[in-house]
């Protein structure tokens, strides 16, 4: 496990307990539609943790409810969202102190980044805030996808694939490792552990 030199980390679910406060953001910013269609679009979300919400809004409603939407009534649906997320994930109890130790203890050991589904900007004010930008070379985020995200990093920084692994709690944080030839370790997923790949339990006492 010392061949890894480079660690790419996936935010909600991984980092931070997040997901229960995106649920709500969904929940808010589509309270004036339908509860069946939205409670679809909760399912497509909970199945698809590592899309972004851009990719989640076109998927309502030109796969839910069947209409055309434009890039820019979705990125007004998205800047609401934001909002939610802004009010309600400035708060240092929703990290996962299990991942967080072991990014603290080992950042230096390490060049780690955050991949993410969840927006650029956004995450970049939350990881200041809560001081975890120290942590990590960079950080990611929609609305590129995350398959590109990790392409991109890796060429930009001329990363060895074999020196590189992606730590995410999802199946699209598995195909964005699958798709770039690097190393997938699964984490807080039952889902994941029924793959036969790479499955942290916990951090404890774990050497990557």
């Amino acid at each position: 496990m010392d061949k890894f030199k480079i660690i790419l980390w996936d935010f909600d679910g991984v980092i931070m307990d997040s997901m229960p406060v995106r649920d709500k953001g969904f929940e808010i910013v589509l309270q004036n539609y339908p509860q069946d269609q939205v409670s679809l679009l909760m399912e497509y979300h909970r199945n698809n943790g590592g899309l972004s919400r851009y990719n989640k809004f076109r998927y309502f409603f030109e796969e839910i409810r069947k209409e055309s939407v434009t890039d820019s009534e979705i990125k007004v649906l998205a800047e609401e969202f934001s909002v939610v997320m802004l009010e309600n994930l400035l708060n240092s109890k929703l990290l996962i102190n299990d991942s967080l130790n072991f990014i603290k203890e080992n950042y230096l050991k390490y060049k780690m980044h955050i991949v993410s589904g969840s927006d650029g900007n956004e995450l970049r004010y939350i990881c200041e805030k809560l001081g975890l930008s120290k942590y990590f070379s960079s950080i990611h985020g929609s609305p590129t996808p995350k398959n590109k995200l990790v392409e991109d990093l890796m060429t930009e920084n001329n990363y060895n694939n074999d020196e590189t692994c992606l730590i995410g709690d999802s199946f699209n944080d598995l195909e964005a490792a699958e798709v770039n030839k690097i190393v997938f370790f699964g984490y807080n997923n039952e889902k994941l552990k029924g793959l036969r790949k790479n499955f942290i339990h916990s951090f404890k006492n774990y050497s990557i």
